[in-house]
């Protein structure tokens, strides 16, 4: 699907170039009417009802959608191909008590998933084997020696977040007896490996039409498949153990692997962000006061403050730390974890920051580099564990589908790409697989990873581009910032962004609502902590809104609101409700500002 072109809409305050070079624009042009409507029959706020619509929400559905429930929206678990076999098979090895091994992917949605399974089984007396392999050592998926080692001590293997074309280690695991259960979301080829079931939503031949799962969302309904097989044969002689309470879990694999939050995505991340404010994960607790949260989760904090720091054993440091994490029961052993991984977060920041550089300088050197359907970079012995988060600065900065591939010393390149909505990059990226232009990729429609040939790269990075173009990758504008809405200081109330959060837990395909501030005055500007820049935006009325511009302090943003004092400006951000200290007041995250004309 071609993505919404802006150009011809008319610039929102009449905004063309603002301080950040960005056009701003209104995110549905079509949005004042529908959410006028929205609100007449809901009774809502006319920025709740505008946000709604620019949304897709349609009238009617609008109560609905602001209190999304799994009851309604959670999918019959065996409208998932396989997923009867697979559930069979699982509870068969509870009842027997057999050996288990689990093996997980090194990213977020890897380790929640086998935290998942690891956490169910051992409320069913049975401790799992889990294995995550090494990045660089090993490798995406499945690999034939550690599938061969842990079928020698396992008779069920569940591949969690790969497997779905891990057809050799696969084949050399049931050789040995062991069996096979694969519970992933990657896009699939024509054929799948042979095993006892391979449950994933992006087989070609299942029509549950969940592909916007997580494997982690996979696996819960794995689990509640399960605990059905278990309950119809005797085997609970009390209440089954509650899958309500590894919510939090699912809500941190949905959130850090960038699934769409639509549908059931939606609820499961609500209800699981409303489990991981009870703080029952000994690892999740331990990780939130490293990670200095102190307020009530929100996506925000699972994408940016959670999902780095496990994400950071994988990337840099020693693979399998987030999963101990977050499956650990000792106190003390948590706490460790998590500071060994908050550590390794700040090497892994140190190192992107490197990269990043280098990729800039790269795609702003290069002819057409930025306006181009891909922008990409790449370079020597660039560390393959911050590529894809490279790739997700680059996304975020020219809103073009990104690539970042780092060559080894044999002319190897592994690379993560990110998108933008309605690009599929993984299935473009399986396409030149299947050419071989790439030896190997693949991956899902906001996230894909490839192995290339250094002399194949120029190829490969011309038939992905015309790919992506197909698709309307580079349509849109990449300085366009589009704008929900217009909110004075006094009207940002804690009562508003409420009624706003009701519309979240926002994320991909639900983005969080952006708002512009008009004719604002600037006062109490200081710096704050690491180069930020905190102030309080009046409206000459009485009203005030606190704000922070995050690191802006040496930018052109820093130094632009510094001197308004005296004058006023238009600003555009987010809006969010900070607790610091025990009291709920609004804030203003700034993105940009611009002179009134």
């Amino acid at each position: 699907m071609a993505m919404l072109d802006s150009h011809d809409t008319p610039a929102f305050l009449n905004i063309s170039h603002s301080l950040m070079g960005r056009r701003w624009v209104p995110r549905d042009p079509n949005a004042e009417r529908i959410g006028a409507a929205i609100c007449q029959q809901h009774g809502l706020p006319d920025i709740v009802g505008r946000v709604l619509a620019a949304r897709g929400v349609p009238i009617e559905e609008a109560a609905r959608y602001l209190d999304p429930t799994l009851r309604e929206l959670l999918p019959d678990p065996h409208s998932l191909r396989d997923m009867g076999p697979a559930a069979e098979r699982l509870a068969a090895a509870v009842t027997g008590q057999q050996s288990i091994a689990i093996y997980g992917d090194y990213d977020v949605d890897g380790a929640t998933s086998t935290a998942l399974l690891v956490r169910w089984l051992a409320m069913h007396g049975l401790k799992a084997t889990h294995y995550i392999p090494d990045r660089i050592d090993e490798g995406y998926g499945l690999n034939t020696p550690a599938m061969e080692e842990l079928a020698r001590h396992h008779k069920l293997i569940i591949a969690v977040d790969c497997g779905t074309l891990s057809f050799e280690p696969i084949a050399a695991a049931r050789k040995l007896g062991a069996d096979v259960i694969v519970a992933d979301h990657h896009l699939a080829g024509e054929t799948i490996p042979e095993c006892t079931a391979v449950v994933n939503p992006n087989r070609q031949d299942d029509t549950s039409d969940q592909g916007h799962l997580c494997a982690a969302g996979v696996v819960f309904l794995l689990l509640i498949a399960t605990q059905k097989v278990l309950r119809e044969a005797k085997h609970y002689t009390a209440a089954p153990p509650d899958l309500m309470s590894l919510l939090d879990l699912v809500a941190l694999g949905t959130v850090a692997d960038v699934a769409p939050l639509i549908g059931v995505n939606r609820a499961l991340v609500r209800q699981g962000l409303k489990i991981m404010a009870k703080r029952q994960n000994i690892g999740l607790k331990a990780l939130s006061d490293v990670g200095r949260l102190t307020s009530a989760p929100t996506a925000y904090h699972l994408g940016y403050v959670l999902g780095p720091r496990i994400n950071a054993g994988g990337r840099v440091g020693q693979a399998n730390l987030g999963t101990r994490l977050l499956t650990a029961t000792d106190p003390g052993e948590a706490q460790g974890l998590a500071e060994r991984l908050d550590a390794y977060n700040e090497q892994r920041r140190e190192v992107e920051a490197q990269v990043l550089d280098l990729a800039f300088e790269q795609i702003e050197m290069r002819e057409g580099g930025a306006e181009a359907p891909l922008v990409w970079a790449a370079g020597e012995g660039w560390h393959p564990g911050v590529v894809g988060i490279v790739a997700s600065r680059l996304k975020e900065k020219y809103n073009r589908p990104a690539l970042v591939i780092g060559f080894d010393e044999h002319g190897v390149g592994k690379g993560s790409g990110r998108s933008i909505e309605g690009v599929d990059l993984g299935r473009s990226i399986a396409t030149c697989a299947r050419e071989e232009l790439f030896l190997k990729g693949g991956g899902h429609k906001m996230a894909a990873g490839v192995t290339v040939e250094r002399e194949k790269l120029p190829a490969a990075l011309a038939r992905l581009t015309e790919l992506l173009a197909r698709q309307g990758a580079g349509d849109g504008g990449p300085l366009d910032l589009r704008i929900d809405g217009a909110v004075s200081p006094g009207g940002a109330t804690i009562e508003l962004l409420e009624t706003l959060e009701a519309a979240g837990p926002f994320g991909p395909a639900n983005p969080a609502p952006r708002f512009a501030i008009p004719s604002a005055k600037i006062s109490w500007a200081k710096p704050a902590g690491e180069m930020h820049l905190r102030f309080t935006a009046t409206d000459g009325m009485g009203g005030k809104l606190e704000a922070i511009a995050f690191r802006a302090f040496d930018g052109p943003l820093g130094e632009f609101l510094s001197n308004r004092a005296s004058r006023p400006v238009h600003l555009a951000g987010r809006l969010e409700i900070d607790d610091w200290g025990g009291r709920r007041r609004p804030k203003l995250r700034v993105e940009d500002a611009a002179e009134i004309s």
